[in-house]
């Protein structure tokens, strides 16, 4: 009998589903089956506690732990450029806790290259928003997978960030500063989370529009965190939009470059000790930005929006949105304040990947004091 359409969307429908549940499985501390050329279980290398340790130890199969190549060149492979793995002759909480985590450790066996089931099981745990380190015990086949454990099959995970993105809900949402705001709610991309366009005026769609990408900051949107400029870039973009004609800003779940919340308060604990902000970054094994904006474009043509002026300081968001087919005629910057605590950071920012803040930042700084 033929395949489908609809028997193709019940089967990408039922990996979704799979992945979810996986997602769901890692951040509980319980390790998933992921069935490849050779099944394995994986599990994140943060949540190896003496239980899990045991258990996985009593499969009586070999283990290696799976590390990112920046956490690699952070243990002292400094030429490392893919993923590797560290055959572990027993599982060890504390050691691979260090091996994964410990800002001063450094590696204590030979590397071996990754393979890409390995990859896949980086992806899973990157998609969970875990630390990007996992435990893999390969398995001699499927009858060997414990029963009660959840499994799902590697392809899945590749195609799970593929999903696009539908419009749920929209409302009105006066704002301070911008009362004729509304707000659209869209679903899916990674996680098939929640992300929100807030349509500001009306911007006319026949001409280009002034769009902003903004990436999530709770320290900085909700709490007035001085080590970004997130807050103030959020606010004041609003703000100028409603008194230009208007535009569209997209508050895309993506917190800390899309590292997840927990592992962005890993890197500020890192700054606190002298990192900068990507350093702290690559020394939990990520690299430069992990965030996505393909699934951004989809919401503005969703919307009607195929010409944009962006708003952003960042040139990897230009290109990312002309890159996916947009329009992009041009750019304008989007400052916020300079602080002490964050001078640094908007430096680095500058300096290392060419956001667009220009030479005079401390003079900013000193301005503001005085």
């Amino acid at each position: 009998m033929p395949t489908t359409c609809q028997d193709v969307d019940r089967r990408d429908a039922s990996e979704q589903v799979a992945v979810e549940r996986a997602i769901a499985e890692l951040r509980a501390g319980r390790p998933v089956a992921v069935l490849g050329a050779r099944p394995a279980l994986v599990a994140c290398a943060e949540t190896v506690d003496a239980a899990l340790a045991a258990f996985l130890s009593g499969l009586d199969a070999p283990v290696h732990l799976v590390l990112p190549a920046p956490r690699l060149r952070r243990l002292g492979l400094p030429e490392r450029a893919g993923a590797g793995i560290v055959h572990l002759t027993a599982v060890e909480p504390e050691r691979i806790a260090r091996l994964a985590l410990r800002v001063d450790a450094r590696i204590d066996a030979p590397v071996a290259s990754a393979t890409p089931f390995d990859e896949s099981a980086l992806d899973l745990a990157r998609a969970a928003l875990m630390l990007p380190a996992v435990v893999v015990v390969p398995l001699a086949d499927a009858a060997a997978v414990p029963a009660h454990l959840l499994t799902l099959d590697e392809a899945a995970i590749a195609a799970y960030r593929g999903v696009g993105v539908r419009i749920v809900s929209r409302a009105p949402v006066p704002l301070e500063g911008a009362l004729d705001s509304e707000f659209v709610v869209f679903r899916g991309g990674d996680g098939l989370r929640d992300q929100v366009a807030i349509v500001v005026g009306r911007p006319d769609l026949s001409a280009p529009v002034a769009v902003r990408l903004h990436s999530a900051c709770l320290t900085g949107d909700l709490f007035g965190s001085l080590k970004c400029d997130c807050g103030d870039q959020l606010r004041g973009t609003i703000h100028r939009m409603s008194e230009t004609g208007g535009g569209i800003l997209l508050y895309l779940d993506q917190e800390g470059r899309g590292n997840g919340l927990a592992n962005k308060i890993r890197a500020y604990d890192l700054q606190a000790c002298g990192f900068d902000t990507y350093e702290a970054d690559e020394a939990l094994g990520y690299g430069v930005d992990q965030r996505r904006y393909d699934f951004a474009a989809a919401m503005l043509r969703g919307l009607g929006v195929n010409r944009v002026q962006v708003v952003s300081n960042n040139p990897a968001k230009i290109a990312a949105l002309a890159a996916a087919g947009l329009d992009v005629v041009g750019s304008q910057r989007s400052l916020g304040r300079v602080t002490a605590q964050n001078l640094t950071y908007l430096t680095v920012k500058r300096d290392r990947t060419g956001h667009a803040l220009g030479r005079d930042i401390a003079e900013r700084l000193e301005a503001t004091v005085t």
